[in-house]
């Protein structure tokens, strides 16, 4: 696969896509949506809620983590996650004003 050439396309196109590719995968949507549901930090019990080896819990939430979408603070021997509001919200806004972008009238395209 070749280069993206990101540089040819504006910030808000990067970050939309950045952020597009690490929700691309629905265990990472599942692990936000659990954090959102929980309304606190969560610590360990991402294995069992999600079904999947502690492994690749932890490869999800290092995507997750490493995009800025969620944080994480070592209680004891575990680190415990939640979401980072300020890149949710960011996050939020690209997408919303996105997605409000007007399509033209309804013609026969396609």
């Amino acid at each position: 696969m070749g280069l993206t050439k990101s540089e040819i396309f504006n910030a808000s196109q990067n970050e939309i896509a950045g952020i597009a590719k690490v929700l691309g995968h629905p265990a990472r949507i599942a692990i936000l949506e659990h954090i959102i549901k929980s309304e606190s930090c969560i610590c360990g019990e991402l294995v069992a809620e999600i079904g999947l080896a502690q492994p690749t819990i932890s490869q999800h939430l290092k995507e997750l983590k490493n995009a800025g979408l969620i944080k994480g603070e070592i209680e004891g021997t575990r680190v415990c996650y939640c979401i980072e509001p300020e890149k949710w919200n960011k996050a939020k806004q690209l997408f919303d004003s996105f997605f409000k972008s007007s399509l033209p009238p309804v013609n026969d395209c396609c």
